[in-house]
């Protein structure tokens, strides 16, 4: 009698969750983060579009498991952000910092490592950053909504530019420099993007969707 075919068995979710994992990442590799659908991840992995649903709750989230951050930045920012304008800068700078000087840490330096390494996840990172990050600190700020994007925009060029300097490359002495040292520094420099009456204005490019 011929052997049965091998492959994923029927009903293990551990085995279900990291076949979808594994065909979003090749869906966000080619596709970007925006037009790959859930339809299209479900058909790469041979799955019905409801599972992922079930084991993920939303693209954004799968996303972040495709990427193996160990949290979720947009879920992290909506907390903080629903606190105010207020001092906003430093609780991003407190609790960037803090995730990044953690164990989880080295699970965040490995995600970015793995976008910037690749084109295609390059462009996915982009995305999300551009389409899920920046709305949510947007949504925090009392201002014109192209206003709010620019203000968004230049808080994450400064957490960006943070992880690639502190945690990637590891440039001394921001390197070796204490967290409290480090927010200390750029908790004011982000409330100043946030907040502050110095901020240029800066015509948004074509196709950039504006928050509500």
């Amino acid at each position: 009698m011929a052997n049965a075919p091998r492959g994923r068995r029927p009903g293990d979710p551990s085995e279900t969750r990291e076949t979808i994992v594994s065909a979003a990442r090749a869906m966000f590799a080619k596709h970007g983060f925006d037009k790959a659908s859930v339809r299209k991840i479900a058909a790469e992995a041979g799955v019905d579009p409801a599972l992922i649903n079930h084991h993920f709750g939303s693209k954004q989230k799968l996303f972040v498991a495709a990427m193996r951050a160990p949290v979720n930045p947009v879920e992290v920012v909506q907390r903080l952000a629903a606190e105010g304008p207020d001092k906003l800068g430093f609780r991003i700078a407190e609790t960037f910092v803090s995730v990044w000087d953690s164990p989880a840490g080295s699970g965040l330096a490995q995600a970015m490592r793995g976008a910037l390494a690749q084109d295609g996840m390059t462009v996915a990172m982009r995305e999300f950053v551009t389409h899920q990050i920046l709305p949510a600190i947007a949504s925090a700020l009392d201002a014109p909504a192209p206003e709010k994007r620019v203000r968004a925009s230049l808080v994450a060029s400064q957490l960006i530019g943070l992880a690639v300097t502190r945690y990637i490359l590891r440039i001394e002495p921001l390197a070796s420099a204490s967290p409290e040292a480090v927010v200390g520094s750029i908790g004011p420099v982000l409330q100043g993007y946030l907040t502050g009456s110095a901020v240029a204005t800066i015509e948004l490019g074509p196709g950039i969707v504006q928050p509500e």
